[in-house]
């Protein structure tokens, strides 16, 4: 019967967000069709969806497993190694503003690659800096309102 419970569980989580990403996109349609308002809505929203009917779909297919009886005790060694990752994300959410959006963002993936195992600093460093700085670049060029950056030109 547990098992019934936590697939029926499943199912709603999925289709919840999918309601949810159908109502976001709708309601910025409302609010202005223009491509400027829908240019990042709209394709996310498409993945978004996408990811929603194969997860169903996948879902639907699985076969519900056999509990282990250490199940639940994996239950709080998952949670243990997601609080870091939450604490982290908060950290650099609340960064954002004083130390820039392209430094914030460089850190941030630099201790998520660090919390997750990866030793090797050529790779940390490397993928860190490349990847803060593309993002920022594609933002900044992307939205219509100047976001804090410490390195990159804003007219923040």
């Amino acid at each position: 019967m547990r098992l019934l419970s936590q697939r029926s569980a499943d199912f709603a989580v999925v289709i919840v967000l999918a309601l949810f990403v159908c109502w976001y996109t709708w309601d910025a349609f409302s609010v202005s069709s223009s491509v400027e308002n829908l240019i990042l809505i709209v394709p996310i929203a498409s993945i978004a969806l996408v990811l929603c009917i194969l997860e169903f779909a996948r879902q639907s297919v699985d076969k519900p497993s056999e509990t282990q009886p250490g199940d639940m005790a994996k239950s709080g060694d998952d949670l243990k190694s997601v609080l870091p990752i939450i604490g982290l994300f908060s950290v650099y959410v609340l960064s954002l503003e004083s130390i820039g959006f392209d430094i914030a963002t460089a850190l941030f993936v630099g201790s998520f690659l660090w919390i997750q195992k990866e030793r090797r600093l050529v790779w940390i460093v490397g993928y860190s800096v490349a990847f803060g700085l593309l993002m920022s670049t594609f933002f900044a060029q992307m939205l219509p309102y100047p976001m804090p950056m410490t390195l990159l030109p804003t007219d923040y």
